[in-house]
């Protein structure tokens, strides 16, 4: 694992901004997701107009969602549909007039919602006028999640930090299975000085399901709470990129050791410089010196998960898997977004056949790394050794369906419905997953006639 470089928190900084403006309090933020193929079933009318909205028709769109939203006038997915499309068409200015109408005649939190998120969409009502809209909304229906979300996402894009934080934070509590909302709650804790609170949000959020774009935002965020040259002197950069050069890119750790201790000596207190210092001795197979310097660290900046990860991977480059442990979990604890330390735990778990916590570790990290075939191979593992057939089965498939020339998970695959046949009490289980077996242990012997370990397990399910 490398150390961000000095320009990281600039770059994460922009993709943060990008998100805030674009995907946060956008309208399109629908919920949910299709299953099957459209081909199988005609669409329903909000399907349809949600298919609509994504070819950029939303005139089309407009009539089946005011009919659907007549017959469920409290649905607020169609509300925010409907707000979306009226938006996209261009009647921003009449929907909000209607809007108003509407609220003058009888109040309703769900009008309220659609005018705040149409107030939303233009720059200029951005902030009070759609703030005050979702307040309103709040008031007339205070145990609705969606309302206190939207309220906290117009605070915080208004740059009311400390406001955002309660109805954000109750929103979680009100719909705990929503990860979305984890990242702006962890976004406004961060901006108000709550680096541990924004950390506990992302560690919620991994340990949940989140999208690729929300993993990708949520390493932004963590890259800003977490950067080590936040407060790095500027007169001890230009000797910190010279150790920088000699550990990383020339493979010299006894020069970057002497840049690095220059820098020491006018700045002893410098966690990241110890941590650099370890990872030098560590390249020199100077354990002793490398345990030295990252307890360090640890002591300067117990807040930073690198640190302890960087001590762990050490302990267990070292055989002491036990000494790693709590170093590699308090690493996920501070850093959640730490790939190989979630790797590395799962594996000793895994040895010490922890198979809840390992299934966890792997788990979390297939999404964290949704194309990293590993995870998936080791995720499969414990379902097999949790005698969850289909759960082993989906993760391989999810490798094979991506990579059918993958010939190690195609055998793995043939293993594990051989074993599953084997260990089946039913006979039509057993018939099932024998097909299964031959049918992939075929599929390697057709491209390595030769794979012993494919043509023995095919034997075993011939045998009687």
């Amino acid at each position: 694992m490398r150390l961000p470089s000095p320009d990281s928190r600039r770059t994460a900084g922009r993709r943060l901004r990008s998100w805030a403006g674009v995907a946060v309090l956008g309208l399109g933020l629908v919920t949910g997701c299709r299953h099957g193929a459209a081909a199988e079933r005609p669409l329903d009318a909000r399907a349809q107009a949600r298919e609509y909205l994504e070819k950029k028709q939303p005139e089309r769109a407009l009539p089946l969602l005011e009919a659907e939203a007549a017959r469920a006038p409290e649905d607020l997915e169609l509300a925010r549909m409907l707000t979306e499309a009226q938006v996209k068409a261009g009647h921003t200015d009449a929907w909000i007039t209607e809007l108003l109408r509407r609220n003058a005649q009888a109040e309703r939190a769900v009008n309220h919602y659609m005018l705040g998120l149409a107030y939303f969409s233009r720059a200029s009502d951005a902030g009070g006028p759609a703030v005050a809209a979702f307040e309103r909304a709040v008031e007339l229906k205070p145990d609705e999640p969606e309302l206190h979300y939207r309220l906290g996402l117009a605070r915080l894009e208004s740059e009311q930090y400390a406001a955002a934080v309660g109805p954000l934070r109750r929103a979680a509590e009100l719909a705990p299975e929503r990860a979305g909302i984890r990242l702006p709650l962890a976004k406004a804790l961060h901006r108000t000085g709550d680096a541990a609170g924004a950390v506990a949000a992302l560690g919620a959020l991994v340990r949940m399901s989140p999208s690729p774009a929300e993993v990708a935002t949520a390493r932004a965020l963590m890259d800003q709470i977490a950067d080590p040259f936040a407060r790095f002197p500027k007169a001890a950069e230009p000797k910190l990129e010279e150790g920088l050069r000699y550990l990383r890119e020339l493979d010299a750790p006894h020069p970057a050791i002497v840049a690095f201790e220059e820098i020491l000596r006018d700045y002893p207190d410098l966690a990241v410089v110890h941590a650099l210092m370890g990872l030098a001795w560590q390249r020199l197979d100077d354990a002793g010196r490398a345990v030295e310097e990252f307890k360090r660290s640890i002591e300067l900046a117990p807040e930073d998960g690198k640190n302890h990860f960087y001590l762990g991977e050490l302990y267990l480059g070292r055989q002491r898997p036990e000494a790693a442990r709590p170093h590699l979990e308090k690493a996920v604890e501070l850093n959640p977004l730490l790939d190989v330390a979630w790797f590395r735990l799962g594996d000793i778990h895994l040895e010490q056949r922890n198979l809840k916590a390992a299934g966890e570790s792997f788990r979390v990290l297939t999404y964290l790394a949704p194309d990293e075939e590993a995870p998936r191979g080791k995720l499969a593992l414990v379902r097999q050794l949790e005698g969850d057939w289909a759960g082993a089965e989906r993760e391989l498939l999810h490798v094979v369906d991506k990579n059918p020339d993958n010939l190690e998970f195609t055998l793995r695959l043939g293993i594990l419905f051989t074993e599953q046949a084997k260990q089946s009490s039913r006979p039509e289980e057993r018939k099932e997953a024998a097909g299964k077996a031959e049918r992939w242990l075929r599929k390697v012997l057709e491209s390595q006639p030769e794979n012993a370990m494919a043509s023995r397990a095919l034997q075993q399910l011939k045998s009687p």
